[in-house]
């Protein structure tokens, strides 16, 4: 091997090392917090310390003695079910419709359905406060439900999007040459194929409903309220490890629906093209 030949074989060897160095601090700075936060919850002591010289489920106890974290925890779970269930009755048929067309209308329509991906969620929570008001519903839960579906739909519909187009048209041809209606071209083979990418679309909503904070926190009132805006408050008057075991119960739900969706359907297989 000659001398330049030796020296790209170093560089190369080289750049292979910080880069791998550099994606490794990425993932301790990134998962590091996560550790921290799931071993203060497990201290004895009144203080967010680190290290934990001993372990204690006391803070775990404390969510069920404090009465909001669980009436909360109910009501983030009831409305993130809620308004996934609402977001598949919007998304999956405008997903087909606009599967089906490659127009600029068809274009349009995507770009808007999934807009409230890109908006942050503190414009979407002050937009739908007044615009809601105006129309009569004010700060409820119905309130609520409308915020956290319009914030779900996109999840849903881009999913099923594109498990639709990644979908062969010849299978509802040949079910409509064999006699089919277009009732039972969807339920015996449409819905089947699409089943996946609704079905991670609606866990992810539900991920999404569970953690936010921007648009729940204009809508909810003093007996109906979400998780993240009761941690919110409790944060403003103490500051003990409670809150790191309900971030630890959070983490835990969020982790339980990926590995379902990943066991069932897997991830990779839904990736969008």
């Amino acid at each position: 091997m000659n001398h330049a030949g030796l020296q790209n074989k170093l560089a190369s060897r080289a750049g292979l090392g910080v880069l791998s160095a550099f994606t490794g601090l990425f993932f301790v700075a990134l998962i590091a917090p996560i550790v921290v936060v799931v071993l203060v919850s497990f201290t004895p002591g009144e203080a967010l310390t680190v290290p934990v010289t001993a372990f204690s489920m006391r803070w775990y106890r404390r969510l069920w003695e404090y009465q909001p974290f669980v009436d909360s925890l109910i009501t983030s779970l009831y409305l993130a079910l809620s308004s996934s269930f609402i977001a598949i009755l919007v998304a999956v048929p405008a997903a087909i419709g606009i599967g089906q067309s490659r127009s600029r209308v068809a274009t349009a329509l995507t770009t808007f359905l999934l807009a409230p991906i890109a908006i942050p969620a503190l414009v979407i929570g002050l937009s739908l406060l007044y615009f809601l008001s105006n129309i009569g519903i004010g700060v409820s839960y119905a309130a609520l439900l409308i915020a956290h579906t319009v914030v779900s739909v996109p999840y849903v519909m881009r999913t099923t999007l594109a498990t639709y187009r990644n979908t062969h048209a010849s299978y509802r041809e040949a079910a409509s040459v064999l006699g089919a209606s277009s009732w039972q071209t969807f339920r015996h083979v449409t819905l089947p194929l699409i089943a996946p990418g609704i079905f991670a679309g609606a866990l992810f909503s539900i991920l999404v409903s569970l953690d936010n904070l921007g648009v729940s926190y204009f809508f909810g009132t003093a007996n109906v309220t979400t998780l993240p805006v009761v941690m919110l408050s409790y944060l403003q008057n103490q500051f003990d490890p409670a809150i790191a075991a309900v971030s630890t119960v959070q983490m835990a739900i969020t982790v339980v629906l990926l590995l379902i969706v990943e066991k069932t359907y897997g991830l990779r297989s839904l990736t969008t093209q």
